[in-house]
C-alpha cells in the first residue's frame, strides 16, 4: 500500500493477460509487470486538491472525478508525482499533440490496457469477477447518477469499481492506424448496460473527449515507494 500524495494504492501481481479486440476479430497474449494500482478512480477531493479544479458535472468530494479528458488525467500524474517529489513519469506537449512516457520515472502514471484488464480480472476467467450489482455501479442499479468510491464490493486484490461506475482512461493508443490519436477507455460506466461493464470491453475516444461517466484511475512501476506528501485519500 503507498500513501504517498494521499493516493492509496495495491500491489498487483506479475500475470499474462489475454487482450481482444470484437471490430477485428483478433486477441494478442500480453506479460504483464508487478506494478501498483490504485484502489479507487481519483475522487473530486483528491483532483481538486492537485490541481486546484473540480471539473466534474456531478458533486461531492467522494465522487469520482468527471468530466476529465486524457490530457486532464496524463497532467494531473505529472502533478500528482512533482507534489511527491518524484519524476513525473510524461512528457508532454499537447498543442503538438505530443505525449511521451519515460518508463524509467518513479511517478504516478494511467495504467496501460493489459495492466488494467489484469488488475481488473484478479486472477480470474470469467467476463467478471464477481456478481455484477455486487461489484459495480451500471444501468441498473445506479438510479441515473454516479456513486461515491468503494461503494461496491472489491475484487480479490482489493481494487474497487474497476467495473462501472466511471470509465477509465488507459495510456494505449486504441488503434492508430484506423483511429489515429483515439486513446482506450475500460470499465464501463453508471449508465452503461450489463453488457458494457465487463473485464474484456474496449472503448475508444479523443483524448480531449470529456463526458459525465468518464474518469480515470493512478499507477506506478513496481519497486517504488514514496512517503507522505499533499493529497486527499478517496
Amino acid at each position: 500500500m503507498d500513501r504517498g500524495a494521499g493516493i492509496e494504492t495495491v500491489t498487483v501481481p506479475p500475470g499474462r493477460v489475454t487482450l481482444s479486440d470484437r471490430r477485428t476479430r483478433r486477441s494478442w497474449q500480453v506479460e504483464v509487470a508487478p506494478f501498483e494500482m490504485a484502489a479507487y478512480p481519483v475522487t473530486q477531493a483528491s483532483y481538486e486538491r492537485i490541481t486546484g479544479l473540480r471539473p466534474s458535472t456531478a458533486r461531492g468530494d467522494r465522487l469520482p472525478v468527471e468530466e476529465v479528458s486524457w490530457w486532464d488525467a496524463v497532467r494531473f500524474c505529472n502533478d500528482l508525482s512533482r507534489l511527491a517529489g518524484l519524476t513525473p513519469a510524461y512528457e508532454l506537449r499537447p498543442d503538438a499533440g505530443v505525449a511521451a512516457w519515460d518508463t524509467s520515472a518513479d511517478g504516478y502514471r494511467l495504467p496501460t490496457e493489459a495492466e488494467w484488464e489484469h488488475a481488473c480480472r484478479a486472477g480470474t476467467t470469467g467476463p467478471r469477477y464477481g456478481p455484477l450489482d455486487e461489484i459495480a455501479w451500471y444501468r441498473g442499479n445506479a438510479d441515473g447518477r454516479v456513486r461515491p468510491v468503494g461503494g461496491r464490493r472489491p475484487n480479490a486484490w482489493g481494487l474497487y469499481d474497476m467495473l462501472g461506475n466511471v470509465w477509465d482512461w488507459c495510456w494505449d493508443l486504441y488503434d492508430a492506424e484506423v483511429y489515429g490519436t483515439y486513446r482506450a477507455l475500460r470499465g464501463g460506466g453508471w449508465s452503461d448496460e450489463h453488457w458494457s461493464c465487463r473485464a474484456s470491453v474496449r472503448r475508444r475516444s479523443h483524448p480531449s473527449f470529456r463526458i459525465d461517466d468518464v474518469g480515470f484511475r493512478v499507477a506506478r512501476s513496481s519497486g517504488w515507494r514514496t512517503g507522505p506528501a499533499p493529497g486527499a485519500p478517496p
